[in-house]
This record gives C-alpha cells, structure tokens and sequence, in this order.
C-alpha cells in the first residue's frame, strides 16, 4: 500500500481536476484529505480506495 502523502496540486493532477474542483471536494469532506498547517494533504492510498469507491455501480 502507498502512503505517499499528495498536495492539493498534486491530487487535482492525479485525478485530472482543476485544482479549485480538488479544493471544493476536499472542504466539502467529499474527498479524503487532512489539513496540515492550513494546507490540504491526502495519502495516495485514500485517493486510490476513494477511485474505487466512487467508480463501484457504474458500467465500464
């Protein structure tokens, strides 16, 4: 498992977002982050299970 932590940039990278979406979705609790000094981190491995979590129910 990755524990890599991710900054906001980073993740809104990852998940090919602009970073003010990333933003939102993180404040609004909907992605999983922490704040840390004020700034928003994320551990990749909760960006990974939050992808499969978010992609269960739909069709491929």
């Amino acid at each position: 498992m990755n524990d890599e932590i991710m900054t906001l940039k980073e993740v809104a990278e990852y998940l090919k977002l602009a970073e003010k979406t990333a933003y939102r979705l993180a404040a609004e609790g909907k992605l999983p982050g922490f704040k840390a000094g004020g700034s928003w981190r994320f551990k990749q491995s909760d960006i990974e299970k939050w992808i499969e979590e978010n992609k269960k129910g739909q069709k491929e």
